[in-house]
């Protein structure tokens, strides 16, 4: 008999099932482990914990007889009872705590990665011959298009650049509440969803576990079959929209032309490989522009891709960088997802997108959320893991690298050559949040002062010996200089309270 594939919940799809590469063999009988730990180890979002569960469920319905589904309290427990002592392979997990699991079990052989487009080998290969300053996200984007010829014309780009960002930076259209496009796919739920649902009320009605955020109707795929109806419906009618305003923010319309792939990616229900290729076709049939389809691919190809193979690269240690050493802890109305409890429209409208979603896009994440956190000086790991937790996508592979790198700076400059956050002015020219809030963005000092603009400048002038010799920071640091309210601004933010709600 073959030796058993032990499956983990995010590796769903039929290329983690398939031979070649070290895969399983065709006929091995599959383990799959629901580990109630995991869900007591955090404070999940509730809505994430029903889509992980209502995924594995689907597949191992899918699988039928192959499969041997166990329900757990540990990992450990659940491989005993499914296999004894006999030996399973098993996929490189996605994470360091799961990968220390199976190497430390002696019946457990792992098999090379899937799910990515680049050999772990040649993402080191490449890294090796740099130091940290040129670790950069847009160099091992060219070499992953230069190697998979992707939105390539010979060995020249498509379009004669690589990078077609600065055309996808346009704000929100003025006087309008949303960009009127068709609707992105929503799955519907069915018996196995009810059953998640009544599962997971028991679980916290019982206090074995417990949540934040709600868990409305499903909103995003939890089979195969949906994620693939989910990447056609974006492909068809959303992609050819996409890039212009991919960073603009509408309080009503929070989706705008995003794709609403990454948890499908995450789960392992769709390849990268799969959707960057049925992008770049849309583009060269004439269905779609360049700008929109190098930006989605560049999401996939360049960052999610870099994102993956730094966390391994950047060693165990990453997570404990705090270059800035930060330290405040998170304040209650943050970990708790009070959005009503907020005053400023844009941080209450994110908020309350992630309570009621477990989702919002990059840039709420990165120039709200992450950029309030980074201005209060919030402790980057506990930044991190409420993404992790937050998030119907988020992982210890995603949210390490994009928030202690990218959204908290805590790494040093590894990932970003300078700090991501602003103050109001970006907000105001970006979204249309600031319109009908309580406080101004020009507002540096007084009682309509904006939280972000307010404090944008006392960051920048905490760590203005930090940033002393960042030459992308000089600009910001000579504006410093020239405020002339700056020590009744520093003198109003340490007479409130961080803890309290803006």
């Amino acid at each position: 008999m073959s030796t058993a594939h032990w499956l983990f919940g995010d590796q769903l799809g039929p290329h983690f099932t398939a031979r070649g590469d070290g895969g399983p063999a065709r006929d091995a009988p599959l383990v799959m482990i629901e580990a109630r730990s995991v869900l007591r180890r955090r404070r999940f979002h509730r809505a994430k914990a029903h889509l992980v569960l209502s995924a594995m469920r689907h597949r191992a319905a899918e699988l039928g007889d192959r499969v041997r589904y166990i329900k757990a309290d540990t990992y450990r427990e659940g491989l005993r009872a499914a296999v004894g002592d006999a030996r399973v392979t098993v996929h490189h997990p996605t994470s360091r705590a799961a990968l220390a699991l199976v190497t430390a079990l002696d019946q457990v052989t792992v098999l090379p990665p899937r799910g990515f487009l680049v050999r772990p080998d040649d993402f080191r290969a490449w890294a090796d011959e740099h130091d940290e300053s040129g670790l950069r996200q847009e160099n091992f984007y060219r070499r992953v298009r230069r190697a998979r010829g992707l939105l390539m014309d010979g060995d020249q780009p498509a379009g004669g650049r690589w990078n077609l960002d600065h055309d996808n930076r346009e704000p929100p259209p003025r006087h309008a509440s949303s960009l009127d496009l068709p609707a992105p796919y929503r799955p519907r739920e069915d018996a196995i969803d009810e059953e998640v649902r009544a599962d997971l009320d028991r679980m916290e009605r019982d206090g074995e576990v417990s949540f934040v955020g709600r868990d409305g109707p499903r909103a995003f795929p939890a089979t195969r079959r949906e994620a693939l109806a989910a990447l056609r419906r974006f492909l068809d009618r959303r992609l050819a929209t996409f890039g212009p305003r991919e960073d603009a923010m509408l309080a009503d319309d929070p989706v705008l032309s995003h794709s609403l792939l990454s948890s499908s990616l995450n789960l392992g229900l769709l390849d990268p490989g799969e959707c960057v290729a049925r992008a770049e076709d849309a583009w060269r049939a004439g269905k779609a522009p360049l700008n929109s389809v190098e930006g989605f691919v560049r999401q996939i190809a360049g960052w999610r891709e870099y994102v993956w193979h730094l966390y391994w690269y950047a060693g165990a240690d990453y997570r404990h960088r705090n270059a800035l050493r930060h330290t405040a802890p998170l304040p209650d109305w943050f970990l708790n997802l009070d959005a009503d409890a907020v005053t400023a429209r844009c941080l209450a409208t994110v908020l309350a997108q992630v309570r009621d979603t477990g989702w919002t896009h990059h840039i709420p994440r990165l120039m709200v959320l992450g950029s309030y956190a980074l201005q209060r000086g919030w402790h980057p790991l506990a930044v991190t893991d409420w993404f992790h937790r937050s998030f119907v996508d988020g992982y210890d592979w995603v949210m390490l690298p994009n928030v202690i790198g990218m959204s908290q700076y805590a790494d040093g400059g590894l990932m970003a050559t300078k700090p991501y956050t602003s103050g109001g002015s970006y907000l105001r020219r970006m979204s249309d949040y600031c319109g009908p809030c309580a406080y101004r963005p020009g507002d540096r000092v007084g009682e309509r002062a904006c939280p972000f603009t307010a404090g944008y400048w006392a960051f920048l002038d905490r760590h203005r010996d930090t940033f002393a010799d960042n030459a992308r920071m000089s600009r910001p640091l000579r504006g410093l200089d020239r405020l002339t309210d700056l020590t009744e601004l520093l003198h109003q933010r340490e007479a409130g309270s961080d803890a309290a709600p803006p």
